[in-house]
């Protein structure tokens, strides 16, 4: 018996010049004014983020004697405002220090809450849930100015809050305005992110013989982790920034925050305004917070859309 098998020709039907077509496809012209507007658009907002930037950096390189220079590259450069910025009346040390604590502080402490609210809401079955979400972000929607006056009267213990303790010039009464702010957006982002999570990875560590706490310490968290660390970047980010808060409520010299410092810079004379320190201040100020992003970028990235994808 024999059998006959088809034949497995793999030659093409196509000509040359098809195939020469189809590698090298003919772009129309809306593909590419679409593809140069594109790249216009990206550049136009590169630049847009990197000149005023590039701008502090060659200020802060100035001679303090060329004051308000337009030249694009300082001649010649100079490290004189980085050292007047950490001159004794500046007190410019113990800001930052002071930046340090608040920034550190607010970003553990809402950590610590937003976790715990977020996979609350995320996990527990109760009615109300999504209204609870939503009052909690409606918290973070009044303008931050409204909230200064009672604020105000309350950490200095005036009436009606003569029974408040006095919390002017205090850490704690930038930290607390600070989480009033950072605590939603913490509860909403890892919120997302817990959701995303299936229930049935702390079912599977439970069966094992972990309680939920501890299915949630060894399991959950460390899932959680670049989404976690992102609200870390993004609070401490926004509590390192702060001014208003720390403007009004430290007025200490050697309580006051690095932005608050930076705005009381005063010249030689006590009356100019020394714009080269000023620009190296906002420098050292910034190029930590640079280098983390850039740093971790794939993890901000990753934690800020792993809470979008089902």
């Amino acid at each position: 018996m024999s059998t006959t098998t088809a034949p497995t020709s793999t030659e093409s039907h196509l000509t040359q010049a098809e195939v020469e077509e189809l590698a090298h496809p003919k772009r129309s012209p809306k593909y590419l004014i679409g593809t140069i507007g594109s790249y216009v658009g990206m550049a136009f907002i590169v630049l847009y983020c990197i000149i005023p930037f590039y701008w502090m950096v060659v200020s802060s390189f100035r001679d303090p004697s060329e004051g308000r220079s337009t030249e694009f590259i300082p001649s010649p450069a100079s490290i004189e405002n980085f050292k007047a910025v950490f001159s004794a009346q500046n007190n410019f040390g113990r800001s930052l220090i002071n930046s340090l604590i608040v920034a550190l502080t607010t970003t553990i402490l809402t950590l610590l809450f937003g976790i715990i609210a977020a996979y609350a809401l995320a996990r527990l079955r109760f009615n109300g849930k999504g209204l609870v979400l939503w009052l909690i972000m409606a918290c973070s929607m009044f303008p931050l100015i409204i909230l200064i006056p009672p604020l105000l009267k309350m950490f200095s213990s005036t009436a009606p809050f003569t029974w408040f303790p006095y919390w002017v010039n205090t850490y704690q009464a930038v930290i607390l305005p600070s989480l009033s702010f950072g605590l939603p957006l913490a509860v909403w982002n890892l919120t997302a992110f817990f959701k995303q999570l299936p229930n049935e990875l702390e079912q599977a560590a439970m069966v094992d013989g972990c309680t939920p706490g501890v299915a949630f310490r060894k399991v959950i968290l460390p899932l959680a982790a670049p989404g976690v660390f992102t609200t870390a970047i993004i609070v401490f980010i926004g509590a390192w920034n702060e001014f208003l808060v720390a403007l009004t409520f430290l007025q200490d010299k050697n309580m006051q925050t690095a932005t608050v410092a930076i705005s009381k810079f005063t010249g030689a004379t006590g009356f100019d305004v020394p714009y080269g320190t000023i620009m190296a201040a906002g420098v050292l100020v910034t190029v930590p917070l640079l280098i983390a992003v850039l740093l971790f970028q794939r993890r901000i990235v990753a934690g800020l859309t792993a809470g979008g994808v089902k």
